[in-house]
């Protein structure tokens, strides 16, 4: 993800970041005097004379890389993150938006972890009832902490796994129902780690005309890769011989049907109160876009009765007046691409009602449609609407890549990532892995034996404590937007398609109306490092903004 308070003084971590070339033997470098270890970004150079005694060199530049890490850790600590700051990938003033547009599953309002359970109990019974599975299934239950968002599914070898951004499997994070696949047996399969392109998921995270793998990127999803797990792990174990494809496309159905049947819908109905959180506050971000004069409309897949229930319960019963257009069962992403549905309006008892739509009323809402059709009616186009989701695909990206809107992503999993980031016990396990490797990078030019056994001591203490730091987030896949080292491929099209990202729509709170949003520069491996990013602590801490 976006580079941490931590992370963007690792450099220093490593020697106070000499950027300029690597220390010689004489444990100092070159050019600025800098003990060995630093972590410069230049080629190593090759020692002229290595010291007598190699153990004693090494283990000493390993203690004072040690001390110095102990040392820098209190600077960090007093330089955070603010879990409830807006992330920009992108420039963008919102001096320049005039009109806000908004999905309303995880984006106006959010559910409490009952809903997961729901989902995962009521798609288990369609397969035992609908599908026959065997009865047996129901002795597993839905485990809140196994699965994260973003994670690739083989649909023909019944893997679950975690991509990087270049395509590579993060090993140790492979699952073959509830129970991790071998490195070396991985290695064997995919002759490597490497997943080719032809074998991703096609541009929506889909598994289909000959793509193998299936990306998750809906929150929805987690009960679903779950389920995956939990009848994967039951069929191995009772050593029950079954297809993986049949498999995956029952639990999609049964998923599916969970949503399409209303099962979902009439259950959360029901108990408004047991699965709606509040939303955070908005009522008062929406208000505060209405006081300043912003058009607002909501696009979503949902029903008609179930939208106007939950929005009664978090906004009030006249949320309908603070948007211009409102649309339901849109069916996204068909809803950005397909031409040809028209707009149907719903009246109060939620009947379709036959009339042409010449134009889009306040206050009435409007199923299916397109968003040919929604740009010709409203006039509403290009870089002044801003509009927000959390699918990554579904929702942002055919409108940035086709339309020219702005987008920005909601990312709950964000808030909790970030706190877990600012803890002390995070910060000092990273920025000592951090100089573990740049240690590991410039001393590997000492090849006599000595050396080497100390290198790969060092090489398995790092190891370990990548393992430690992924069991920070999550002990089977670990974050959400790392791999060991790289973006993980969520990530990755996070930043290609959102402009800014958030983990919930009440971080606008803290934004003057008029901000503009500056992505970091972040030093290409080809760069030196730039300080003035650490002088700036408003990079770290958002200052609460006064609401005008």
């Amino acid at each position: 993800m976006a580079a941490t308070a931590a992370g963007r003084v690792l450099l220093e971590a490593a020697g106070k970041a000499c950027a300029r070339r690597a220390a010689p033997a004489s444990g100092l470098c070159s050019s600025c005097s800098l003990k060995a270890g630093a972590y410069c970004t230049l080629a190593p150079q090759q020692p002229s004379a290595p010291p007598p005694d190699m153990k004693s060199y090494l283990w000493t530049r390993y203690n004072e890389a040690k001390k110095v890490t102990k040392e820098l850790v209190p600077s960090i600590m007093s330089n955070l993150l603010n879990p409830d700051a807006i992330f920009s990938n992108n420039e963008m003033s919102l001096s320049d938006i005039e009109i806000y547009g908004f999905d309303y599953d995880y984006t106006l309002v959010f559910y409490s972890k009952h809903l997961h359970t729901l989902i995962f109990n009521a798609a288990r019974d369609l397969l035992i009832n609908e599908h026959r599975y065997p009865a047996e299934i129901r002795k597993y239950d839905y485990d809140p902490n196994f699965a994260i968002r973003g994670l690739h599914y083989d649909v023909h070898r019944a893997l679950l796994m975690k991509i990087d951004a270049f395509h590579y499997i993060q090993l140790g994070t492979v699952y073959r129902g509830l129970s991790v696949v071998p490195d070396e047996e991985v290695i064997a399969m995919y002759d490597g780690s490497h997943v080719p392109l032809e074998q991703m998921s096609d541009f929506y995270g889909k598994s289909s005309q000959g793509n193998t793998m299936k990306q998750f990127m809906d929150i929805f999803s987690l009960p679903e890769m779950t389920l995956l797990s939990c009848v994967n792990e039951y069929f191995l174990k009772s050593n029950i011989d079954y297809e993986p494809v049949h498999l995956y496309k029952d639990v999609k159905d049964s998923i599916r049907d969970v949503h399409i049947k209303g099962i979902m819908y009439r259950a959360i109905e029901a108990d408004i109160e047991k699965y709606i959180c509040y939303a955070e506050q908005t009522r008062a971000v929406l208000a505060k876009l209405a006081d300043h004069g912003k058009k607002m409309f909501l696009i979503t897949n949902s029903p008609s009765s179930f939208v106007d229930r939950g929005m009664k319960f978090i906004v009030g019963k006249d949320w309908r007046d603070l948007f211009d257009v409102v649309i339901v069962q849109a069916d996204k992403p068909n809803f950005f691409n397909d031409k040809r549905r028209p707009f149907r309006k719903v009246n109060e008892r939620g009947v379709l009602l036959w009339d042409k739509i010449n134009e889009l009323q306040k206050g009435q809402i409007y199923k299916q449609g397109n968003l040919y059709e929604f740009l010709k009616l409203t006039g509403w186009r290009g870089s002044k609407v801003l509009y927000f989701g959390d699918h990554i695909y579904s929702d942002l990206a055919d409108l940035t890549l086709k339309h020219g809107w702005r987008t920005g992503a909601i990312i709950p999993e964000l808030r909790t990532e970030i706190k877990i980031m600012n803890t002390q016990q995070y910060i000092q396990t990273m920025t000592w892995l951090q100089t573990l490797t740049g240690l590991l990078e410039h001393m590997q030019v000492h090849r006599d034996p000595d050396s080497q056994l100390i290198l790969q001591e060092w090489k398995k203490e790092r190891k370990e404590m990548r393992e430690l730091t992924r069991n920070f987030f999550n002990s089977q896949f670990g974050s959400l937007f790392r791999t060991d080292q790289n973006p993980t491929y969520f990530l990755r099209r996070l930043s290609r398609f959102a402009d800014i990202y958030m983990a919930s729509l009440s971080c606008l709170l803290n934004y003057d109306p008029d901000y503009t949003f500056f992505p970091r520069r972040t030093p290409l491996q080809h760069e030196l490092p730039t300080w003035s990013d650490q002088l700036c602590t408003g990079s770290h801490l958002i200052p609460k903004m006064v609401v005008r």
